[in-house]
This record gives C-alpha cells, structure tokens and sequence, in this order.
C-alpha cells in the first residue's frame, strides 16, 4: 500500500511538472505549483500515518512484561498470570479506574500473542527485543501483529468455567469471594475426624424468588438496549469493548416487579445450620470447602492443642512415666494411645529420653495412605520422699556402686575403698 502510494505521487509529480514545463500562462503555472505542493504535502502525510503505524510496536510494551513472567514461563505460567491480572482489571470490578479497559484490553493482546505456541515463536523472532534478545543492540525488529480477538470474548473463552454458566449479566459474582468461618476443633477430633455443625449467616439465592428478582407468576421485559444479551459494546480505539449493560444491569430484561422479600437483588441473608464433615488428619489453619444452599463457603479450621500429644504432620509425639525400679530391671508400663491405652515393654537399664516407635499409631495420612507413628519418650519418676526401708536398701545400694564420680549423702567411703554408712532410724 506504502509502494502504491509513493508511485502515485510521483506519478502525478511528474506530469504537474511537465505541464509547467509547456506552460505560458503565469496564473496556470502557480496553480499547478500550489496543486504539486499540496500533493507531494498529501503523499508525504499519508506515507508517515503508514510508517508510524507499522513501527508503533518498537514503542510497544514487551508482552512478557505486560504478564510480568520471564521469557522461559510455561504455558501454565503464562495463564496463570493472565488470569490473575485480567480479574483485577476487569472493568466489570474496576468501573471507576478509567485506565482499566486499556490494561484488560493490553492483557489480552499479550495472552493472545504468547499462549499460541506459534504466534509466540513469531513474536520472540520479530517482536520487540527485551533484555534477552539477541542482537538487541545491533537491530531493531518490530512486532507487527495484533489482538484478533474481543479482550472479553476472549476472557470468557479461557475463564468460562468460572462463571458456571451463569451468563453475561452474572461476571461480578464470579470475582465475588466465598464467604470464610471459623471452626474450633479439639485435638483429638481433628485426629480422629468428626461431623460438626456449624451455623451461618450468607447471602444465597432468595427462597420467594429463586433468585430470579422478580414476583413470582409476574413477566419481565425484553431489555433493548442490549438486545437480551446483558452486554453493550464501547469503541475504545483499535478493540471493541464489552461491559455489563447499563440499562439491565446485565440481566438481559427489565424487571418491572420487583421480589417484595429480596427488593429485586435476589439474594436474602439467610441462617443455616450447616453439617460439616472433617476429614481426619487435618491440621491447624486448613481450609475446606463446603456446599450451602446453591453457594460455597469456606471453613479454616482452628486446632486446640493436646496437653498429652505432640503433632509433627501425621506423626505423634508423647512422654510415659516409669519409675525407677522400671528403668532398672524393665518391666511394663502404660501409655495413653490415640485409639486406646498402649502396654509398653521397658528393657531393663532403660535411659531417660529413650524413644519408642509404635508404627501405625499415629494420624491418618489426609492426602495419602495410611497412618502415621506413634512416638513415646521414656521420663524417669524420681521420689522426692522415701521410707525409712526404701532409704536403707538405696544405701546399701550406693555402698556397691563403683562408678560414681563424686559422693552420694549419707555414704562415707574409707580410703582402701570399703565403704561404711550410718543407717538412722525412725
């Protein structure tokens, strides 16, 4: 088109030229110079509108940047990202950010481009070269493509799923966050899993009206200013933008009676005691999502801690008393489990501190098979009061020991190594 244009122009040049060339008359000749100037004027304009055109991507942002992912992003990266700037500035949930078409419709040209394996081949070879470009400073190579696609259809297209189905007139309850409680849970029903009940105050679909806004048995008119499509397009430049419509508010009709309960929102609060079922194993901070009505809601679980149990995952962790005749010459001893009291071996000459694995004994595994264990640290009871015979046996024990480093009370040992004691009675 450039070539056609400049052609054409000298074309005509040149024969202006001549005709002044043959020319006598003065009048003629300044006519047709005027004529010569405004069309070389008129080419000149028309081939810079061109060149600035097809040069305005090396002005361009980089499309990687747009996303804000490198240039080695997977697909699902790249997505990802997109899906996350294109629901913050969407203009259905920024309609007083005058910016906010621009930057969806800027989105969706970079998604475009770079979730198409070939278009993005194309647009890393040909497209603005960013830092990691080669040859970035021997050449300038420019992106001449361009978003094919409405940046709303195009949202729909990949995001649909969101919405539902709920249609046009329904995308800013796509946005909208599911409501978030709280529940308390013991140690031992979070371990072992319960059924709980809940009681919640949301917004659901209104019970008169079915969420539909209107009176029941009463009609709704066809809404004309969208044609019943809940949509308007707006022209912003090189895109065609769509928007909730004005006159409906998007839902494709006009409701001329309003539900007298819901006043045409068709949404009530409502309060339902809601049964939730939690899994066992879970832990402190977990969310779980549960069906209420024709809505979700959240619930994060807030787990008590155990004065007997220490949780590492699905491990447990907890200390049995024994004394110190069962630290000596072994035995048994008890031990409270998660399911029921545990009999635990103790060898003799058992140390303090010494663990015990019970493997299987611990808490079911939430996202796997299986259980965890069930770990028991040994802790020695030393009697702070004592007989007058549990004393004398403990003397006449201290008297035999070879090993100890420093003097035991009431043992005095002479220095060929015979060791006496003064027994006192009671």
């Amino acid at each position: 088109n450039i070539s056609h244009l400049v052609l054409n122009s000298l074309k005509q040049m040149m024969q202006l030229t001549y005709i002044i060339a043959n020319s006598r008359s003065i009048h003629l000749t300044l006519m047709l110079i005027v004529c010569l100037y405004f069309s070389v004027l008129r080419s000149h304009s028309v081939f810079s509108s061109h060149f600035f055109h097809t040069t305005s991507g090396c002005h361009q942002q980089d499309f990687y940047d747009v996303l804000g992912v490198p240039r080695t992003a997977s697909q699902k990266d790249i997505k990802k990202a997109y899906y996350q700037l294109a629901k913050k500035y969407h203009p259905d949930t920024n309609p007083d950010d005058p910016d906010a078409k621009e930057k969806f419709a800027k989105l969706a040209e970079a998604y475009e481009t770079l979730s198409d394996e070939l278009k993005r081949k194309q647009y890393d070879t040909y497209g603005s070269a960013g830092p990691g470009a080669s040859g970035a400073g021997q050449q300038q190579q420019y992106w001449r493509g361009g978003a094919t696609v409405d940046p709303e259809e195009l949202f729909r297209k990949i995001f649909g799923e969101f919405a539902g189905g709920r249609g046009f007139g329904d995308l800013n309850s796509m946005f909208e966050q599911a409501p978030e409680f709280v529940m308390e849970l013991t140690f031992m029903q979070a371990a072992k899993g319960v059924n709980k009940e809940i009681t919640v105050n949301i917004d659901d679909a209104c019970p008169r009206c079915d969420g539909k806004s209107h009176e029941p048995g009463t009609k709704v008119s066809h809404c004309h200013y969208c044609n019943g499509t809940g949509m308007e397009s707006i022209n912003t430049g090189p895109f065609m933008m769509r928007s909730t419509c004005r006159r409906c508010g998007g839902r494709g009709s006009i409701i001329i009676t309003p539900c007298i309960m819901c006043r045409g929102t068709g949404q009530t609060k409502q309060k339902q005691t809601v049964m939730v079922p939690v899994p066992a194993g879970i832990e402190d901070g977990q969310t779980v999502k549960v069906p209420v009505g024709k809505k979700y809601i959240y619930i994060t679980f807030r787990v008590q801690r155990s004065p007997v149990f220490r949780r590492d995952g699905a491990d447990i962790h907890s200390d049995v008393m024994i004394s110190v005749a069962q630290a000596i010459l072994g035995g048994t001893a008890r031990a409270q489990g998660l399911y029921s009291t545990i009999d635990i071996a103790i060898p003799p000459g058992i140390q303090t501190d010494h663990k015990i694995r019970l493997e299987g004994k611990g808490i079911p595994r939430v996202n796997s098979f299986g259980y965890g264990d069930h770990f028991v640290y040994i802790k020695i009871k030393i009697p702070k009061k004592l007989t007058s015979r549990q004393r004398m046996l403990l003397l006449s024990y201290a008297e035999d020991e070879m090993d100890v480093e420093g003097t035991v009370t009431g043992v005095t040992r002479p220095a060929k190594g015979k060791s006496t004691h003064t027994l006192i009675h009671t």
